[in-house]
């Protein structure tokens, strides 16, 4: 088995991962396609908004499994970093309709299993943090099955920008 991490950004090089915004209807910030020979073991996730939720309102971040993919930019294989140096490429199915974020078509879910979702509540102070981290124990980690879509989902009532990160196994 070998780990790998993947972002919502385009591989990082000269420049540092780009925020994507999250508008305010329902949008997939990032996407995993499992290919047909392989499942992949969830690790962690996070995120990390740019603004606190007093001047952005309420949201819903969520990491699901889909049936159906989203359209999104489409990650290059250097995009799934492994976390071991010696490791092979990730065999995630990459392109518009696979591997990637910023989606600009949803598609329409038919079937889904839920793993994690967060309330970003706005506050008067502006005290609430702005970043989320979770990682799930060993005998509780989720497996997303073979042809299926990891995604991670973002609803808000008003536009912010948002980094998210997942790790898994396969």
């Amino acid at each position: 088995m070998h780990r790998y991490r993947i972002g919502n950004w385009a591989m990082a090089t000269t420049a540092a991962p780009v925020e994507v915004t999250t508008g305010t209807a329902i949008k997939t910030m990032l996407q995993l396609a499992t290919p047909s020979t392989r499942q992949v073991q969830l690790i962690s996730w996070g995120y990390t908004l740019d603004a606190a939720p007093a001047t952005t309102g309420e949201g819903v971040i969520e990491l699901m499994q889909s049936d159906v993919a989203a359209t999104v930019t489409a990650h290059v294989a250097a995009g799934v970093q492994p976390l071991d140096p010696n490791a092979p490429a990730s065999l995630l199915t990459l392109g518009t309709s696979a591997t990637g974020y910023t989606a600009s078509v949803e598609g329409t879910t038919t079937a889904s299993r839920s793993f994690d979702t967060v309330k970003v509540s706005g506050v008067s102070n502006g005290a609430w943090p702005t970043s989320y981290s979770y990682q799930w124990m060993p005998d509780e980690r989720p497996i997303v099955a073979v042809s299926k879509f990891l995604r991670v989902r973002a609803t808000f009532s008003a536009a912010t920008n948002l980094l998210c990160w997942v790790v898994f196994d396969e």
